[in-house]
């Protein structure tokens, strides 16, 4: 692999940093130089959350420039939307299939995108688009918060690291208790992205 950019967005309350955190550790234990940077905007209020990172043999800045990540990991769809121009040309969108809508969609101010809209916004960048129902497929594992471990296995399946590096990262940020339902989600979410690249080539 000479370069990979990966730019994860969603919302406060997500774990969309320590997603990223475990990506950027298992880049590291897989020999790569990596830099990241996470952007949080009032993250406990449900504000928007970024982070880029950006991996290769050596990296300089850890900004992903507008129009070159390679592929966005999003959380939340209308996030998803809202970052989609950072996508390169026929770069890979991963997208939770959740809604949460922000302040001024709640206070009737607004009015939240169809899927139709947010994928031919994201369309303008990419018709590489998987949304994934990662909220429901933790949910159905038993645990629904376990949804930022499924989507880092959907996007696992898309990077040269082997998944031994990647779970034994995810086990590392993770309590113990909570180890063996993040790495089924993991699994899971794995299982997920093969059905769907089956699928959609």
């Amino acid at each position: 692999m000479k370069k990979l950019e990966v730019l994860i967005v969603g919302v406060g309350g997500q774990g969309v940093i320590l997603a990223s955190d475990i990506i950027c550790d298992t880049a590291l234990a897989s020999g790569y130089d990596v830099k990241k940077t996470d952007t949080i905007g009032m993250a406990q209020r449900g504000g928007s959350v970024v982070s880029h990172i950006r991996i290769a043999s050596q990296i300089w800045s850890p900004l992903i420039k507008e129009g070159e990540a390679d592929i966005m990991l999003g959380f939340e769809k209308l996030e998803s939307a809202r970052w989609g121009h950072y996508l390169r040309s026929g770069g890979v969108a991963i997208i939770n299939n959740q809604a949460l809508p922000p302040p001024s969609v709640n206070t009737g101010n607004d009015e939240y995108p169809s899927d139709e809209r947010i994928t031919a916004i994201l369309k303008h960048r990419t018709n590489v688009i998987y949304y994934i129902d990662g909220t429901q497929r933790a949910k159905e594992l038993g645990n629904i918060r376990t949804y930022n471990t499924l989507l880092l296995g959907c996007l696992s399946k898309l990077t040269p690291f082997k998944v031994n590096i990647w779970k034994e990262n995810i086990a590392q940020h993770l309590a113990a208790g909570l180890r063996e339902i993040n790495l089924a989600a993991f699994d899971q979410g794995r299982k997920e992205m093969r059905n769907l690249v089956s699928s959609f080539s």
